[in-house]
């Protein structure tokens, strides 16, 4: 396992992070099951987990507490608040109302005094910088959080956020979690550049693609994933973007056969190896998802895979642009950008 330093904080975390949002219900875990892979990804060299309030409703976040016991102070704990919980129309967003309430729910369901990395799961336009910003000073101010971040953020909103911090003396986000992976590329066009500008650590989620880069999709196989029963039109290939993917799938195999490589170690081999991203989150649903992704802890890729990754999917290019999780407002509502 390789470790790398978290953003600017001194903190050493591991190249491969563990994802607990299979835990629970989304990924039908029980707690033996959440433990034992807890377990064999700290033997396998993992000190940093992530996981969110919103997982399986509160489940994910009590399994990993559960799974932890004994040994938090080994771990780099991470989670997220800010997409909803229940029906209470103020029990979301990233207001200091509801961190202050939420943050007292995710430790009591992980049960622990703090953690480690509390990060807004999206930006919240209703709030402002300030409003969140200072509710997190003050939390971290009370020894709850060590650091917080930000999860899902377009680039100017990164930089707005530095800039409020700055203006207003307050502690800023010192990490971003993004979503990354060969086929989903655009983040290298704006956000990675202001990452590496203002020195935050990046925590890279869906490094497989939602399992299109797992290797158990490929051109004449039924697509039987369990994120194809969840999302069936992300796995339709009756759709162009999808079938770009399948394309993009069957190179990309090829490639990692002639370097003599998995599917999945070229695929976190990749983003682990751009210098901005410091540890790819993993999100295995069982033993063996988990050692199949462990196998690729050490990888890395040759310049010579790179620039052949970069022929079949361009630098800075989104293969499912639709599926982008930070795009402005305006571009989704209509009523945004008209008056």
């Amino acid at each position: 396992m390789q470790y790398r330093t978290l953003g600017r904080t001194g903190v050493q975390v591991s190249s491969l992070a563990l994802g607990a949002m299979n835990f629970g219900t989304i990924g039908r875990t029980t707690q033996d099951e959440a433990t034992a892979v807890v377990d064999a990804a700290l033997e396998g060299g993992i000190n940093l987990i992530d996981t969110a309030d919103m997982y399986s409703d509160g489940e994910s976040e009590e399994m990993v507490g559960k799974a932890i016991a004994g040994r938090r102070d080994d771990i780099v704990l991470a989670t997220k608040a800010g997409m909803p919980m229940g029906g209470e129309r103020n029990h979301q967003g990233s207001s200091r109302r509801w961190l202050v309430t939420e943050l007292d729910n995710n430790l009591r369901r992980l049960g622990v005094d703090h953690v480690d990395l509390y990060q807004i799961h999206r930006w919240d336009p209703r709030t402002s910088d300030e409003e969140t910003l200072s509710a997190l000073t003050d939390l971290q101010r009370a020894g709850k959080i060590r650091y917080f971040g930000s999860s899902t953020f377009p680039a100017y909103r990164l930089v707005q956020a530095q800039w409020a911090a700055r203006d207003n003396q307050l502690g800023r986000y010192v990490t971003e979690q993004p979503s990354y992976s060969i086929l989903q590329r655009g983040i290298e066009t704006h956000v990675l550049p202001v990452t590496e500008e203002y020195g935050l650590g990046v925590l890279a989620w869906s490094p497989l693609a939602s399992g299109w880069l797992s290797g158990a999709i490929r051109a004449g196989r039924d697509i039987t994933t369990s994120r194809s029963t969840l999302m069936p039109q992300r796995f339709d290939t009756t759709i162009p973007s999808n079938r770009a993917r399948l394309d993009a799938v069957e190179q990309l195999a090829g490639v990692a056969d002639e370097a003599g490589l998995t599917l999945i170690q070229l695929a976190l081999g990749f983003v682990t190896a751009h210098p901005a991203v410091t540890s790819a989150i993993i999100g295995p649903r069982t033993l063996e998802h988990l050692h199949s992704q462990l196998a690729a802890a050490d990888t890395v890729l040759p310049a010579d895979v790179l620039d052949a990754i970069d022929a079949i999917v361009a630098p800075g290019v989104d293969l499912a642009a639709h599926e982008k999780h930070d795009t402005p407002p305006a571009l989704l509502d209509p009523s945004l950008r008209r008056r």
